[in-house]
């Protein structure tokens, strides 16, 4: 990680854009972070949605700005003058483009492909089209110092668009994987209160569900359902026992929805048994 982490700042300084993308869980998002942190400068993050629009991005229109004059300096003469404006606030990645702030693209492929298209003109031109902001210019200069960090899910993902060729071919896309056991119990150890042995425990019991779920061609759990366990257990003080009877509710409370109806088992109290079942092999 801190290889990748270095080679992506080389990447970003040498002015070509990062998308790192793989399955849900991987740590994209906290890698992203940990990148732009690097860089020294304010950061914008971006979520990727199907609702997101130019006016999100580019700014608009936000109501009115109004101005009187009244000049009754002589006596008999009453003057009065009043100005009523459009009132205009820039977009976030109007600010960012123009300011030279770093840029987080979270999920970007979750945005409409006709969203994205502004993102052609700034990292091929070095311009940001105003498309239908009614100002006077009609593209902005890109700030010497922007950059840009994107993060993706793959295109199997429901509600994932596919990428542009076009902006695929502008970003340095690095796939990131799972990590094996140890790596992630390392990993979890360190971000919660657990010991790494206990860290081990859980990251097996969650490996093991997840096995269970792609025999079975269904949604498998993330890391983050480790992070929730881990958390649970250290905030109850609840021991990270297989046999014990409050750790296992939290395995079947945080995994239990993955599991249902697998192998067969169409109930509550199947899926308890299953569960339970594949805690005593560990």
């Amino acid at each position: 990680m801190q290889s990748l982490l270095e080679r992506s700042e080389r990447y970003i300084h040498a002015g070509f854009p990062v998308h790192f993308t793989g399955a849900a869980g991987v740590g994209k998002t906290s890698l992203a972070l940990q990148l732009a942190s690097r860089l020294g400068q304010p950061v914008v993050l971006l979520n990727g949605n199907r609702d997101l629009s130019n006016v999100d991005l580019l700014g608009g229109y936000v109501g009115y700005k109004s101005k009187r004059l009244i000049d009754n300096y002589v006596r008999t003469v009453y003057k009065r003058e009043d100005e009523v404006k459009e009132q205009w606030s820039g977009g976030r990645l109007y600010e960012a483009v123009t300011k030279g702030y770093t840029v987080i693209y979270d999920e970007f492929t979750r945005s409409m492909p006709e969203t994205n298209n502004l993102f052609l003109s700034i990292l091929q031109e070095g311009i940001l089209p105003l498309y239908g902001v009614k100002q006077r210019d009609t593209f902005v200069n890109v700030h010497p110092n922007f950059k840009m960090i994107f993060t993706s899910n793959p295109e199997e993902y429901v509600g994932v668009y596919e990428t542009q060729d076009a902006l695929a071919d502008r970003l340095i896309t690095i796939h990131m994987q799972e990590q094996d056991i140890d790596r992630q119990a390392e990993v979890l150890a360190d971000r919660t209160e657990i010991s790494e042995g206990d860290a081990k425990t859980i990251v097996k019991i969650v490996s093991r569900v997840k096995e269970i779920c792609q025999e079975e061609d269904k949604p498998v759990p993330s890391f983050r359902a480790s992070v929730m366990m881990a958390e649970i257990s250290s905030k109850s003080d609840i021991n990270v026992n297989t046999k014990d009877d409050d750790f296992f509710f939290v395995c079947q409370d945080v995994l239990g929805a993955y599991i249902y109806g697998a192998k067969g088992h169409k109930s509550n109290e199947e899926t308890e048994k299953l569960l339970k079942q594949e805690l005593k092999k560990l």
